[in-house]
């Protein structure tokens, strides 16, 4: 090393030139790891942020309106158990049985229940603190999907975490409710699908079956791809190790549903006598599609029909893209059950969020346009989803 050479390092030994392109490594790396993180909280804030104006406007708690309608089942369940739940917690026709608590799936609560037994932590802070992790977990799941799937990229992978956040009714993924839970684990069961790690398929979709009934679509999804593995010869024992434990958890809960009640289909029972819904294949919705379309009665129920329009067009667009099947599988399977649900209306359009695999044509088209316009896109998409979400647990005054 010449005496000039010398005279210029720094203390740490490394030239400035080879200093400062180390710096920049490690930003740019530090940011690409960060990036799913940061754009999902940044998009929920806004969220938060239209959601304390409204409530504002409507002299609403924040607090209040983020535990309201099934939180506070899910509250009372984690507090005291399936039978110590508060006794003013009653179903849709303000009855209260022994088994009306058996409607709601364990998982959620107990992971809020676990983590409330800390020093210092508080139920409700538990429970927003399960949603928020759940949510940053799904991000970076969105995020791998959105680089392994056909024409996928980081960009690509970032736009969908972006669309999951700013759904219509992601307000729900910062309530004190299960759909944040439960798309993180489907969003890493379905990673475990696409990179073939079929352990981590059937363990996340057997948890997902203890969050949600939705998991039934998540099942089908795993199983019929391990399926496909062993018929091919695939992967050896492991895609029957993964699509053997894929419905245990579901199947667990249905189960202990059905000795609790004495009737081997207990938790649709319980779902019928104390909310009315069952499966109808869709006719409560078409006729709920039609009287609204007819004649709208509000800003929720109107763009709840528009949203089921555009999921079918999303699930036939992904068909029709050569999304991988069992991302089409999972997603068309949520909307079949969302759809041919007689439930609540108002839900239906809560019920999408899961269906986060019919946003991947989305993204993959946006990642592909210019950056201007891929911004101003989903500001606009984000900026909705923050009013949308605001009014439904403010200005509207029935349950989501």
């Amino acid at each position: 090393m010449s005496t000039a050479e010398a005279v210029h390092l720094e203390p740490g030994g490394a030239p400035p030139a080879a200093r400062g392109r180390w710096e920049r490594l490690v930003s740019h790396r530090l940011t690409h790891l960060l990036a799913p993180a940061l754009l999902y909280l940044a998009v929920r804030e806004i969220g938060l942020l239209a959601l304390r104006l409204m409530a504002h406007r409507w002299d609403k708690d924040v607090g209040r309106a983020l535990t309201s309608w099934d939180g506070h089942w899910f509250l009372g369940i984690a507090e005291g158990g399936y039978r110590n739940v508060p006794p003013w917690l009653v179903d849709a026709f303000s009855r209260r049985t022994d088994e009306t608590p058996l409607a709601f799936f364990p998982g959620y609560p107990a992971l809020v229940r676990w983590l409330a037994a800390l020093p210092g932590v508080e139920p409700v802070g538990a429970a927003f603190a399960v949603s928020l992790f759940s949510g940053v977990c799904c991000a970076y799941a969105l995020h791998r999907i959105g680089r392994r799937v056909a024409g996928g990229s980081h960009r690509a992978g970032l736009v969908l975490v972006v669309l999951f956040a700013a759904s219509p009714m992601a307000v729900v993924l910062s309530m004190a409710y299960s759909e944040a839970t439960f798309c993180a684990l489907a969003a890493w069961s379905l990673v475990g699908v696409l990179e073939r790690r079929w352990v981590l398929a059937g363990a996340c979709c057997a948890a997902a079956g203890l969050v949600r009934p939705t998991a039934a679509a998540l099942v089908l999804a795993v199983v019929a791809a391990a399926v496909v593995a062993i018929a091919r010869r695939e992967g050896g024992a492991r895609p029957w190790v993964g699509g053997a434990i894929a419905p245990l958890g579901l199947l667990g809960y249905l189960g202990y549903v059905a000795l609790r009640t004495g009737q081997w289909d207990g938790w649709f029972a319980v779902q019928q006598r104390g909310w009315d819904s069952r499966f109808d294949g869709g006719a409560a919705t078409w006729r709920f599609a039609l009287a609204v379309l007819g004649d709208p009665r509000s800003v929720l129920e109107l763009a709840t029909v528009w949203f089921l329009v555009a999921a079918i067009a999303l699930a036939v667009l992904c068909a029709r893209r050569g999304v991988a099947w069992p991302l089409v599988v999972y997603g068309v399977g949520v909307l079949v059950m969302d759809l041919g649900s007689n439930g609540l209306m108002n839900s239906k359009a809560r019920l999408l969020v899961p269906a986060f695999t019919l946003l991947v044509p989305a993204a993959l088209a946006l990642a592909r346009r210019r950056t201007g316009t891929a911004v101003a896109v989903l500001a606009g998409v984000v900026a909705f989803s923050a009013w949308f979400g605001a009014y439904a647990i403010t200005a509207w005054q029935y349950a989501i």
